[in-house]
């Protein structure tokens, strides 16, 4: 890739990175109700104008209970677990748990989709990926049960995205990314409305929540989103998706300089086990690929 490339992938990178941190803030004030709708509400203003621009709304008719199913498996119910995940876990931590995602498609394609089964090496780096799944819940969250719950709630968002991957792949694969990505963020901000109804904050949120609730819905589930398919087109997908495992990196670096979180040995170990493990098992598949990640789930 060209120095340009490298510049933009950095970027999404270190937007979609930062998205365990505006987290984070936001639930200081807000609810996971509210940090949840907001930013997918904030995400479709940006993707809907997007999609109408380049004419893609109408491949939706017909398509919307697809729609909601995706919606509802790969972003709503997702973003719920990682935030109410993230209010026991360190935002690093989380960053590095969502990393996962490639190694529950690897298993999940052994029943679901034989062509995208890892072989040879990919299933060292599915072995080595999951031994570092284990090894930060042995580490850094054993001994407090709270932790431990809202870790098991990330690994269980890792995998409603990886299944999100596959249920897209089988039921949309003719529509655009832009209008999928539109759709899907309108659906999860009605169907997450209620529960920030529910919820309503009992004082004004701060600014840095505000704030970060906007950079967090506008800034990583849209813009992020648009430079991330511009990438696409400019070095392919196999070179984009080098942004999954640089994120987490950023994410750790985030939470230790800004939240004051400590970098622990395991959070180091488990990120080099699960990141490596996941580029191998991604990497090494039978068949051609598709992102079985689509931008708004990866959006964090």
């Amino acid at each position: 890739m060209s120095r340009r490339s490298w510049g933009a992938l950095l970027v999404v990178a270190a937007i979609w990175g930062s998205s365990y941190l505006f987290i984070k803030v936001a639930l200081e004030d807000l609810s996971v109700g509210w940090v949840v709708c907001g930013r997918c509400a904030l995400g479709a203003l940006v993707l809907v104008p997007l999609a109408a621009h380049r004419g893609q709304l109408g491949t939706l008719r017909g398509r919307w209970g697809a729609i909601v199913t995706l919606a509802l498996v790969q972003v709503a119910v997702p973003f719920v677990l990682i935030a109410a995940g993230e209010r026991e876990i360190a935002s690093g931590l989380t960053g590095i748990l969502v990393a996962s995602v490639p190694l529950f498609t690897a298993l999940l394609a052994l029943r679901v989709d034989r062509t995208q089964t890892s072989r040879g090496w990919g299933l060292v780096g599915l072995l080595a990926g999951m031994a570092g799944i284990v090894l930060l819940f042995g580490l850094d969250l054993h001994g407090d049960r709270a932790a431990v719950i809202g870790g098991l709630m990330v690994v269980l968002a890792s995998l409603g995205y990886a299944i999100g991957g596959f249920y897209l792949r089988a039921k949309l694969p003719d529509v655009p990314a832009a209008a999928t990505a539109a759709g899907t963020m309108l659906v999860s901000a009605a169907v997450t409305l209620p529960l920030a109804l529910a919820t309503l904050p009992d004082h004004a949120p701060g600014l840095d929540t505000i704030g970060s609730l906007v950079v967090l819905g506008m800034g990583g589930t849209g813009i992020a989103f648009v430079l991330f398919y511009a990438l696409i087109a400019d070095v392919g997908m196999a070179s984009a998706s080098l942004v999954t495992y640089i994120a987490p990196v950023f994410a750790v670096i985030y939470g230790a300089l800004l939240l004051d979180e400590p970098i622990t040995a395991g959070a180091v170990a488990g990120m080099v086990l699960i990141i490596a493990g996941s580029w191998l098992a991604g990497s090494s598949r039978t068949g051609p690929s598709r992102s079985t990640e689509p931008a708004p789930a990866r959006a964090r």
